[in-house]
Parts: C-alpha cells; sequence; structure tokens
C-alpha cells in the first residue's frame, strides 16, 4: 500500500507543478475555460452601465476581457453565478468585440508615440478623435451599407497608417458620429447590444517607456467614453485598466468623467475567492488531481459543461481541511509558526495587502516542483511541506519581479542598485540611495523612463503600487513578494531550514 500510495503521490506531484498559470492572453485556449474562475464580485463588470474595469496586474482584467470576447463564456458564468443578476437572458443578442488590441489594424507603439508627441502634442482632443476613427472601423460590419458608404475612404487604409486615418476622419466631418447614431438606434430597436471591449493598455506608447504617449492615449479613450457613453444607449465600451494608469492618467475631467469614474469595477480578490480560484485551477489540472481534491469533505463543487469543476466556498476557511490535507496544518511542527493556509496568503500580499492570483498558483507549483527532489518524507496525504514553500516562496519572487518588469521596466535597474541591501529603511536613508544611485543615467542626465523625476516621488509611487510598503514611523518595508526577486534581505528574517 505504501508503494501504491509513493506512486500515487510522485504522480500528484507532477501534475501539481504544472498546472499552466502564465499570462492570460497566453495561457492555452483550449484550457482557458477550465482554468478561469467567475467571480461574482467581477461580474458587475458586464452591466452595460458600467465602463471602467480597474484592476491591478495580474488581477484579472485580461481573464475578463478574453473569457467574453474571445471565448463568449458569459452564459456560462451566467450559469455558475445564478445570483450575480447579468443583465443579460438572451446571449444571442449581446456582441463582444476587441476595440484594442487588434494587431495590425492599429499603428504600432512607436507610430503611435511619434504621432501623439510630434504631430499633434498641442490638441486634447486629438486622441478622442484617433480613438474614434479607429472605432468606426472596427465596427464597420455592422453599420448600414449606406453608412459604409460615407466612410467608404476610411475604411481603405491600413490601420498602422495613423496619419491618414487621423486626417481622413477629420475630412469626413459629421459621418463617423451619424453612422454610429444610426447603429445605435438600430441596436435598441432590435433589443441588442454591441460592447466593444479595450485591454492590454498599458502597451500603449512602446511599454510604459514613452509616459507621455501613454497618458495622452489612455486619456484620451477614458474621455472618449465618457463622452459618448450618455449618447449611445447599446453601443457601450468595457475598458480593462490597470489601477496606477486609471489613478494617473483617467481621473481629471468634466461631470461625465466623474460619473463613468465613479461607477467602475475594481477587481480585488478576497481570501475565499482566491481559494476557489486555487482549488478550481488544482481540480481541473488532471483526472489525478480532481480524485485528489474531492476526497476532501466539506467542499462543494458545481458541474459546468464549459467550465469543468467550479468550487462553491461559503468563506476562506471552507479551505482549511484541503490546505491541511496537501501541505499540513501548520508551517512548523505546532502553531507557533502559524497556519499553512494564513501563511499561503499572507506572503503573497503585495505592499497595499492584496494578493493575487498568479503569485498563489506558483507558489503551490513551485513548492510541488521541490519535493519532488526532496528526500524528506512525506505522511500521507500531504504533497508539499512548509519547507518547500518557504524555498518556492524566494522562487515566486524572483519571477514576480520578473513579470512586473513588463509593466515597469525600470526595476531591472532598481535590483542591480539595491542588490544586498536590508530592509526595512529609513525613509531618508532610501531616498539617499535613490538620489545617489538611480536617478540619473551614466552620464549624470536625469533619467527620462521613470514614473516620477524626484526621490521622494518615486517612493511614494512605489509604495502607491505595492512594491514598497510603508510601516508605523514611516519606515519603508517590502513585502516578501518583492523581497528576494529584488534581491533585498530582512533585517532579522526567519532562516529557511
Amino acid at each position: 500500500m505504501s508503494k501504491q500510495w509513493d506512486r500515487r503521490r510522485d504522480q500528484l506531484q507532477t501534475d501539481l507543478a504544472d498546472m499552466g498559470y502564465g499570462q492570460a492572453e497566453g495561457e492555452d485556449k483550449a484550457k482557458f475555460p477550465k482554468t478561469f474562475y467567475p467571480v461574482a464580485e467581477h461580474a458587475r463588470a458586464f452591466d452595460p452601465g458600467v465602463i471602467l474595469v480597474i484592476g491591478a496586474r495580474g488581477s484579472g482584467k485580461s481573464e475578463l476581457f478574453r473569457a467574453v470576447i474571445d471565448r463568449d463564456l458569459l452564459q456560462a458564468i451566467q450559469q455558475c453565478l445564478p445570483d450575480s443578476r447579468l443583465p443579460f437572458k438572451e446571449p444571442d443578442k449581446v456582441k463582444w468585440i476587441a476595440g484594442y488590441p487588434i494587431g495590425q489594424e492599429f499603428p504600432d507603439n512607436m507610430g503611435l508615440a511619434r504621432f501623439l508627441r510630434e504631430d499633434y502634442p498641442d490638441r486634447d482632443d486629438t486622441p478622442m478623435e484617433v480613438w474614434f476613427a479607429y472605432l468606426v472601423r472596427v465596427l464597420w460590419e455592422y453599420l448600414s451599407p449606406e453608412d459604409q458608404s460615407a466612410l467608404d475612404e476610411l475604411k481603405n487604409i491600413d490601420g498602422g497608417d495613423i496619419d491618414r486615418v487621423y486626417e481622413t476622419f477629420q475630412r469626413l466631418k459629421n459621418a463617423p458620429t451619424l453612422a454610429l447614431d444610426h447603429l445605435d438606434t438600430r441596436l435598441e430597436e432590435e433589443d441588442r447590444y454591441i460592447f466593444v471591449g479595450y485591454d492590454e493598455l498599458d502597451t500603449l506608447g512602446a511599454k510604459a517607456k514613452d509616459w507621455f504617449a501613454m497618458s495622452q492615449a489612455i486619456s484620451g479613450l477614458v474621455a472618449f467614453w465618457a463622452a459618448y457613453t450618455r449618447r449611445w444607449q447599446r453601443l457601450r465600451a468595457k475598458i480593462f485598466l490597470r489601477t496606477d494608469l486609471f489613478q494617473r492618467y483617467a481621473t481629471y475631467g468634466g461631470p461625465d468623467l466623474a460619473k463613468l469614474a465613479a461607477n467602475r469595477v475594481e477587481l480585488t480578490w478576497s481570501d475565499k475567492n482566491l481559494y476557489a480560484m486555487l482549488l478550481k485551477r488544482i481540480a481541473n489540472t488532471s483526472d489525478e488531481l480532481w480524485e485528489y481534491v474531492k476526497s476532501t469533505r466539506g467542499i462543494e463543487f458545481l458541474e459546468n459543461r464549459d467550465l469543468g469543476h467550479v468550487p462553491r466556498l461559503a468563506r476562506s476557511e471552507d479551505v482549511k481541511p484541503f490546505v491541511k490535507n496537501i501541505a499540513g496544518e501548520f508551517m512548523g511542527t505546532n502553531i507557533k509558526k502559524g497556519y499553512t493556509h494564513r501563511w499561503l496568503l499572507n506572503h503573497i500580499r503585495d505592499g497595499r495587502g492584496q494578493a493575487l492570483p498568479r503569485p498563489l498558483v506558483r507558489l503551490i507549483e513551485e513548492a510541488a516542483r521541490l519535493q519532488k527532489g526532496s528526500a524528506r518524507s512525506l505522511k500521507r496525504p500531504r504533497l508539499v511541506d512548509h519547507i518547500s514553500l518557504r524555498r518556492a516562496l524566494d522562487k515566486v519572487s524572483e519571477g514576480h519581479v520578473k513579470y512586473s518588469e513588463d509593466e515597469w521596466p525600470w526595476l531591472s535597474d532598481l535590483k542591480t542598485h539595491l542588490d544586498g541591501q536590508q530592509v526595512p529603511w529609513e525613509r531618508r536613508e532610501l531616498m539617499d540611495l535613490l538620489r545617489r544611485r538611480w536617478l540619473h543615467d551614466e552620464e549624470g542626465a536625469q533619467r527620462r523612463d521613470l514614473p516620477e523625476d524626484s526621490a521622494p516621488g518615486l517612493v511614494d509611487y512605489m509604495v502607491e503600487v505595492g512594491i514598497f510598503r510603508e510601516r508605523t514611523g514611516g519606515r519603508i518595508d517590502v513585502p516578501d513578494i518583492f523581497l528576494s526577486g529584488l534581491k533585498l534581505k530582512r533585517k532579522g528574517g526567519v532562516r529557511k531550514r
């Protein structure tokens, strides 16, 4: 019996170490429905009155975008969330379209940045007009033949030629507005909706290296839909936007924008939803893991044709029996080191106290991978121990920082300049480090690739986005999810055995 369990445990660890959690836009299309977890609190994002869907990187914005716009899973989501009161009883009357990214149908980052910075830098309406022009092109097949004829010149231009697209749009004067007015009227008469989704907006402006272009493009998109949301009732938008970009570039404007912002949905993850997501990911990874998961008493699952095994947790504490099975009740031999189910989430929280799905899944994957290479014995039914979990956290932190460099390219340099430092710092000490080592390039010139141009501003920014955390007394700490990845050490940190 023992040898049989050893073989089974080895297979379970192999499956657990490869749950395949990557960026949502890069995950396997066939497996995506089985890994997507529908969160009731996120479902309001599908309400026609909600335009802005805000969340940190990794909070699930792209997954929501893909689930509905790419994979047409709204009906399956409704089945799993019967109490969420989603507004669409007839999914066939709702069309979801991507407004961005749209590949070669939109200018590349360098072309967009050049256009906004050099060609029309002093015209506030230019970014709005650019989005309007490309919206017409995106909605082309839904326009009436008469409106297509009136706008034919705008369609027959390469999408990457932003100069010609913009000049043609201006020359057409009122025709684009009238065409979309006609479309909205027809949609209302037929009781239908068209939603246009915008995602991956952090890639505008050459992946955040051109902050001016990014700010112009994002501000223009939000301002455009703020202005036209009241005009069009059945032609709606869903703008999926990082929290920090929303706070910086999409909060200034008139009453229309204020109303749009007040009705936004912010994607956050409760402990209950994080554990439900993890359970769903594990249960749908393999038949062997599904048998292992469902052997835990007290956890109910809903079976859905598209989404697979969907756990139904009433509270986060419901997961304790499963965590105890898979990793033990405590992070050591007794309660002194803390409960495992609390440790898992507390050590992947950022400086704002937020924990996100990707680091949690990666923590379990990496712990299983380390455990397979370990000679330490495990009592049945455990698959990982506390030593593997602690060591896995360092790997997850390194991966999290590397992943975050897509969002903040300057993190790589920050890591180099702070290598080996001990945290927490006094605020003044940290600002001195940044001034001496980081704010200027090798020739002494002010760096232009940073979100702030002063040491106090940079510290505040990194606290704002959760890279750093401000402690009592003004000291600056670094949460564990960033600590090892930035090559930092904690004074008096726990030694990993």
